[in-house]
């Protein structure tokens, strides 16, 4: 079961996206937070890229855009350049956190965590390509492009910013894998003080006995392909109301669903006007739907740094097995008193998204973690 985590993951926020994503033509929907417009679309906004949103939410700073050089979307011997939003808050002279969300969601998941956490630290989150209001070109997805994104961020941001290199990283279902991808490299992981797992996905090495299902022939793969782009594209025109989002949401903060309001359903349903949203996840979902290119137990097997496992239990699609599993590989490669590179888990009452169904709890866990590794 725990194998296919990815897959229950990225099921799960694709659904809740699609569901959005056709609702472009809505003639038009304003949501106002604390006096300003969060979002501002209109059913012209579905002919053109979706900008960022004019204000962020809460206490939190404007936006700020990275443009990011890279080879992915060009070939090998051409870079292009793609537009990362991003936001940071905090003394720059503390401690950096890195947030990254998940498959779907955007920088704003984390929008009762970055003011707290950013009284004692130094905060960034990101959005990653594809997602959000970065952009959405159409490639190839796989899981190197949000690796290469965080640890290029690292370099030409954070570190371009501050004097002290030392960073700790946290990420939400795929940003956690994303997360422990990029911590475990070994281009950052020289800076990397800690890594924080908020229901990370990913995709386990088989077990022995398991078989690795057999590539399908030409034929199969085209017929399987058309298939799959039907029903996603079937998924974006049929379902495009916000309460089918809100539901979606609710089903995954099973403890509290009081956070799924019309600020969240929003954050997630404007970035899916984006022309190229329904591509994005069709390319996405067909290329990681059988797990990312690495396996959980690679990375956990390369992380050089403590791990914090901050756990969602009553999570519908990462069940709490998957946690289990990463504390036993984690101990099989590390040893379980190894002084540099622990890991601990913290259980929080929450579902898929703790950080956001219980950020009380979730912050209070990350502070914690973060006095411990700085």
């Amino acid at each position: 079961m725990t194998k296919h985590i990815f897959t229950g993951a990225a099921a799960f926020v694709a659904a809740a996206l699609s569901l959005s994503s056709a609702a472009a033509f809505t003639p038009s929907n304003h949501l106002h937070t604390h006096g300003s417009i969060l979002f501002s679309t209109t059913a012209a906004d579905s002919s053109k890229t979706i900008s960022s949103p004019s204000s962020t939410p809460l206490d939190m700073p404007p936006y700020s855009k990275w443009e990011w050089s890279t080879h992915f979307g060009g070939d090998e011997n051409t870079k292009t350049t793609h537009s990362i939003n991003y936001l940071s808050m905090g003394d720059t002279a503390k401690p950096t956190l890195l947030l990254v969300h998940g498959f779907g969601a955007s920088s704003y998941h984390f929008r009762y965590n970055i003011p707290e956490l950013a009284k004692d630290y130094h905060v960034y989150a990101i959005d990653l390509l594809g997602f959000g209001w970065s952009d959405k070109p159409i490639m190839d997805y796989d899981a190197s492009v949000w690796r290469d994104q965080v640890i290029e961020f690292v370099d030409q941001i954070i570190h371009n910013e501050k004097e002290d290199k030392s960073i700790a990283i946290a990420g939400n279902s795929l940003g956690g894998y994303t997360a422990m991808y990029a911590a475990s490299d070994d281009r950052i992981k020289e800076h990397v003080r800690g890594c924080i797992l908020l229901n990370a996905a990913g995709r386990f090495r088989p077990e022995e006995g398991e078989e690795t299902p057999a590539e399908p022939n030409p034929i199969v793969k085209s017929i399987s392909s058309a298939i799959q782009r039907f029903v996603i594209a079937c998924s974006f025109v049929i379902t495009k109301q916000p309460a089918r989002i809100e539901q979606i949401l609710k089903s995954v903060y099973p403890s509290d669903p009081t956070n799924v309001n019309s600020d969240l359903v929003e954050s997630i349903r404007a970035p899916a006007l984006d022309p190229n949203a329904a591509e994005v996840f069709y390319r996405v979902i067909t290329k990681n739907g059988s797990g990312p290119m690495a396996f959980v137990d690679d990375i956990i097997k390369e992380l050089e740094c403590p791990v914090l496992l901050a756990w969602g239990e009553k999570d519908p699609w990462i069940r709490p097995a998957a946690a289990d599993k990463m504390q036993r590989l984690h101990a099989e490669y590390h040893g379980e008193n190894n002084a540099s590179k622990w890991m601990k888990r913290v259980s929080i009452d929450a579902g898929h998204c703790p950080h956001d169904e219980a950020p009380e709890a979730m912050n209070a866990a990350i502070l914690g973690f973060a006095a411990e590794v700085f």
